[in-house]
This record gives structure tokens, C-alpha cells and sequence, in this order.
């Protein structure tokens, strides 16, 4: 006779008030507090990174891939509220690099950028903008955190480009036109 062994569940009814806690650690922390809500931020984000990548972007899907395992590694180092920076740190200044070469590879193939262009064109250039704005209160919500390695930001703040170039080089490869921001 075979035994199952039961499930985990996932709930544990522990934030029903408003705390969560981080692993490791016995206390709990407000989910408003700046370290929370960034670490929800960074979960979005690649979340989002994850809902391009269902459009089949093989072209893109490496560096997509990429880029969903670093920012896991970012919300683990900004679970850490212990974070010292002479014993963990993890520099993202390669990851920011090889950002630029990725953005300088695809811009090369595109239109120079003469006028702002507006979000959209399709589904997937649309959660691409959708991203890049995500990735940009990741960036805000950051700033508010202590004690956290900065090269962070630095990836962030490149990472939000990237998906303003891929958003870019996506419609290029789709013929879909950019939309030129018109103002009054």
C-alpha cells in the first residue's frame, strides 16, 4: 500500500493583518515597509517578464531568461535585512554591461530615435512598455531601501531601458509602425 504524503499548503493565514516575514528571520515586517514593497515590485516585474516570454520571443527569450534569474537573485538579497556589504556583496555592474551590449546590438538595427513614440503597437510591445514602467517603480521603490548593494539600482535603472529597446526592435521585427508622440 502506498502512503501519499500531504500537500504544504501555500496559505498560511500569518499576513491576514498586514505583516510578512522574511525567511530566515523570526520578525515581521510591515508590508508597506520600503524593503517589502520592493521586493513586490521585483516579483512583478518578473512577472511581466514571464508574460512576454509566453509570446514566443525566441530571439529574446535567452537574455529574458537571464534577466528573470537576476532579478530572483535581487529579491533574495533584498530579503536579506541583514545585508552586509563586505560579506554578501553581489555586483550587477557585468549584468549592467552586458544590458548595454544587448541594447547596442538591437540599436543598431533600428531607426535612429528622433521623436518620443507612444506605448503600444500590439499585445506583446505593449506589456514590453507595461515592463519598462514596472521596472521603473522597482527603480523608485529601491531608492527607499536601505542598506542594499547600489549596484542594484544601476541594473534597474538599465534594465527599464532594455525593455524600452526591445519594445522598439519588437515592433521592427512585427512591421508594426511607432506610434510618434504628437504635442500641442
Amino acid at each position: 500500500m502506498f502512503k501519499y504524503k500531504m500537500a504544504q499548503k501555500i496559505y498560511t493565514r500569518k499576513g491576514d493583518e498586514g505583516y510578512t516575514s522574511i525567511m530566515g528571520t523570526r520578525a515581521r515586517y510591515l508590508k508597506s515597509d520600503p524593503r517589502i514593497e520592493a521586493i513586490g515590485t521585483i516579483d512583478e516585474l518578473n512577472s511581466y517578464i514571464g508574460l512576454i516570454r509566453s509570446f514566443n520571443v525566441a530571439d529574446h527569450d535567452m537574455v529574458l531568461k537571464w534577466v528573470q534569474n537576476d532579478l530572483f537573485n535581487i529579491g533574495a538579497n533584498l530579503a536579506n535585512f541583514n545585508y552586509d556589504p563586505n560579506r554578501d556583496h553581489i555586483s550587477y555592474q557585468i549584468d549592467v554591461k552586458k544590458l548595454e551590449q544587448t541594447m547596442d546590438d538591437m540599436s543598431k538595427e533600428l531607426k535612429p530615435l528622433t521623436n518620443f513614440i507612444l506605448p503600444g503597437g500590439n499585445q506583446l510591445i505593449s506589456f514590453c512598455h507595461v515592463a519598462r514602467t514596472v521596472c521603473r517603480r522597482a527603480e523608485r521603490s529601491l531608492v527607499e531601501v536601505e542598506n542594499i548593494d547600489r549596484s542594484i539600482l544601476s541594473y534597474i535603472n538599465r534594465l527599464s531601458d532594455y525593455f524600452f529597446v526591445l519594445a522598439r526592435k519588437l515592433a521592427q521585427e512585427n512591421n508594426i509602425e511607432e506610434v510618434i508622440w504628437t504635442s500641442k
